[in-house]
């Protein structure tokens, strides 16, 4: 991980440009979060991962605003959402929250016990878990190319960036991951070109 510390001023750098392309909501959301502490929070956080799993961030958002509306209103969620594996876990997750939810305060490692549920895999258990409030990154795509760059992990290295610069090791995955989706990070060029 000798090439960290180069990242730390560009970190600093992209944060600044993902608050001005308006994306501070995020960043303060991610600085704030606190741990879950009901079922029905944690329902529909593990639907939100599910719905993001395999799909864009704008989609996924579409999905699930439409899932939130079946849900209120009593409508079956088949009705909205045609996907036949996520609509299962979904319903899987709503109708056994209480039970869900009370083992995951109970289980001593709570990631783990995330990829248990259906539609939350290896890298969506970390996404979960950020989400429910523990500070983790997710591994994605994205961040492991800027990792892999440096020579280092997903995990080393958000949470390297997160001791030198105080934030929250899940702000500096939401830092990391906007700047790559907003092109301010061009993690396929970071294979071929050095930064500096």
């Amino acid at each position: 991980m000798t090439q960290t510390a180069t990242l730390k001023p560009y970190y600093q750098d992209i944060k600044d440009q993902v608050i001005q392309a308006g994306f501070a909501d995020e960043i303060k959301w991610a600085s704030e979060v606190k741990p879950c502490d009901n079922s029905t929070d944690f329902a529909m956080e593990a639907i939100w991962v599910i719905c993001n799993s395999g799909m864009k961030y704008k989609i996924a958002s579409q999905i699930y605003a439409s899932i939130l509306t079946a849900i209120s209103t009593t409508t079956p969620i088949e009705t909205v959402f045609n996907h036949k594996g996520k609509v299962k876990a979904i319903k899987f997750i709503l109708s056994g929250r209480d039970s869900i939810f009370q083992t995951f305060l109970e289980a001593k490692d709570k990631i783990s016990y995330l990829e248990t549920l259906p539609y939350i895999g290896k890298i969506t258990k970390y996404h979960l878990a950020r989400n429910l409030g523990l500070d983790v990154c997710k591994p994605d795509r994205h961040i492991s190319r800027i990792a892999q760059y440096y020579k280092t992990t997903p995990i080393e290295l958000c949470g390297k960036l997160s001791q030198e610069t105080g934030d929250r090791i899940g702000v500096v995955d939401i830092v990391l991951w906007r700047a790559s989706i907003e092109g301010i990070i061009d993690t396929q060029k970071l294979a071929q070109e050095k930064l500096s």
